[in-house]
């Protein structure tokens, strides 16, 4: 039997603790998207860290299943699965525990998943945080108008002054890989942008002209005006045209909303997710993470796949916090703002300290060495309490002439 691990490093790989002040910018990030989803008639779930493996596996969508942790219930001896994805506990939660009430449904949510690293020797695991929102019940392009809209809204509200909103269509390349026998290893070319081995695998396709010209297409939203002959009179013109539909109408409704730092990229050559999604799908890219921020997509199949509920189009997307935390940090985005705290001390400091929380004002009570207990925990000033009246200073000590006890509420306020 191995030995425990050592309290020096105490946590599995791939697990980690957040300390101040990252806990205070995860918490302020997941106000804002939430927030903001409230005001788009969002409400809030909160579904179980781990449930029955088959529930989870059976809307698994774009994940590997060996990146699911599954272990044996020890009560029931049922196998269970610590969630790698919460869509499918969403689509649970909506065909059974919300039957009967009508759509649309509107949840948002607040979780950490875990993965594990597949192909790592190590079979260590990832925490990845999330938030989400899923709107099921919506007409399609519809649905992810929304989706895409309240996101933007909510990161230029968290303060990052620009973020691109990268968008495809799983339809292009499913209707041109269609009933080709090697359709797996051509959709692994175009995922890679392959063209040689493109070009070798789709020798004999009717379709071949059309997806040699894909890996070209992706860039500004306009080259789907100038798409080449083979790809606009190709099976995937359907797709491609809604895919222009929900670029033209997502540029209109961001400028509607105030947005001006969200820049629209296509890729027609993107396969991500072929088996699950069912239309457009979406990725939110920020300066800073070199992975995505965000990523969602419709999947109007998922809700089918638990009894008793009937198919409804529906949409998600989800941020990845730490990624987010990255580009926020980067851009010294306004969300980063803390309010100003205070420490406070000497006679009477719990009722001083009680008057600044009560006009909103973080305080906190410490008798001894209150300058070093500021300088350790981030303390905006010390607020010494004396008879000649309130001594300000800064964590370094140097000091600002006293203020009357009775005005230095009002005037730490606006410090």
């Amino acid at each position: 039997m191995s030995q425990p691990t050592s309290l020096e490093h105490p946590l599995p790989a791939g697990m980690r603790d957040l300390l101040p002040p990252e806990a205070a910018l995860r918490r302020a990030i997941a106000r804002a998207f939430l927030g903001r989803a409230e005001l788009f008639g969002y409400e809030i779930v909160i579904p179980p860290v781990f449930e029955y493996a088959h529930t989870i596996e059976r809307g698994l969508g774009t994940l590997d299943p060996r990146e699911i942790v599954r272990f044996v219930e020890p009560e029931t001896g049922e196998v269970v699965a610590l969630r790698p994805d919460v869509t499918p506990q969403i689509a649970r939660i909506v065909s059974t525990r919300l039957e009967g009430r009508p759509p649309p449904y509107r949840l948002a949510y607040d979780a950490s998943v875990l993965r594990r690293r597949v192909g790592s020797r190590a079979r260590t695991h990832r925490q990845i945080s999330q938030l989400g929102v899923e709107l099921i019940g919506v007409a399609p392009l519809d649905g992810d108008l929304e989706l895409l809209v309240l996101s933007a809204t909510a990161l230029q509200q968290m303060g990052l002054p620009a973020f691109t909103i990268d968008l495809g269509h799983a339809d292009i390349a499913r209707t041109l890989l269609a009933d080709a026998p090697n359709a797996a290893e051509l959709a692994d070319a175009l995922a890679k942008k392959d063209g040689a081995e493109l070009a070798r695998l789709a020798s004999t396709h009717p379709q071949r002209e059309a997806l040699l010209a894909l890996p070209a297409l992706h860039g500004e939203p306009e080259l789907l005006d100038a798409l080449p002959a083979a790809v606009a009179g190709s099976p995937a013109r359907p797709a491609i045209e809604q895919l222009r539909a929900l670029v033209n109408n997502l540029s209109a409704a961001l400028r509607d909303e105030g947005v001006t730092g969200a820049t629209l990229t296509v890729d027609l050559c993107e396969v991500r997710g072929l088996a699950y999604y069912t239309g457009p799908f979406y990725q939110l890219f920020a300066e800073g993470p070199g992975v995505a921020i965000g990523a969602g997509g419709r999947y109007d199949q998922l809700l089918a796949r638990f009894e008793p509920a009937s198919p409804l189009p529906a949409s998600g997307l989800a941020l990845d916090v730490d990624a987010l935390r990255r580009a926020l940090r980067l851009a010294r985005a306004s969300v980063l703002e803390r309010p100003r705290r205070i420490v406070v001390s000497g006679r009477g400091a719990e009722t001083f300290a009680r008057s600044l929380r009560a006009g909103g004002t973080p305080a906190a009570v410490i008798a001894d060495d209150p300058f070093g207990y500021a300088r350790a925990w981030g303390y905006a000033w010390v607020a010494r309490l004396g008879e000649h009246g309130v001594v300000i200073s800064d964590p370094e000590g140097r000091e600002a002439d006293p203020i009357p006890t009775d005005t230095a509420v009002a005037r730490l306020s606006t410090f």
